[in-house]
């Protein structure tokens, strides 16, 4: 079993940035696909960002390409999310998710474990 807590969401303007972190437990945390996912008000969850085991292999949507950066920390069982240049579209709910089987997916029924989700606001 995988637990995930998220921090670091909160209020920015335009243009802004902010760092999100995901803290896991467990064991097996540097062999899980770990991910990032948001769900906006209204909408449907949506894939972020993905990262592989070793970290060497990064996966973004195209929405956030170029913006958003996503690291891991296997000796500290950390996944992060770093936003840049973010806009009022990127206000969202921000899930840390984990994937306990070989490979990665963009679609949230792929990943076995979840966050409870930190809030992202962006203001115009």
């Amino acid at each position: 079993q995988v637990q995930l807590v998220e921090s670091g969401g909160g209020l920015v303007q335009t243009g802004g940035s902010l760092r999100l972190s995901c803290a896991a437990s467990g064991r097996t945390f540097s062999t899980y696909t770990m991910a990032w996912f948001r769900q906006a008000p209204g909408k449907e969850r949506e894939f972020v960002a993905a990262i592989t085991w070793t970290g060497s292999t990064t996966y973004y949507a195209d929405s956030v390409k170029g913006r958003f950066t996503i690291s891991r920390d296997n000796a500290k069982n950390t996944v992060a999310l770093q936003m840049s240049s973010l806009k009022p579209e990127d206000t969202a709910l921000y899930y840390c998710a984990a994937r306990a089987r070989r490979g990665w997916g963009r679609y949230d029924d792929e990943y076995d474990y979840w966050g409870q989700g930190t809030q992202v606001t962006v203001s115009s």
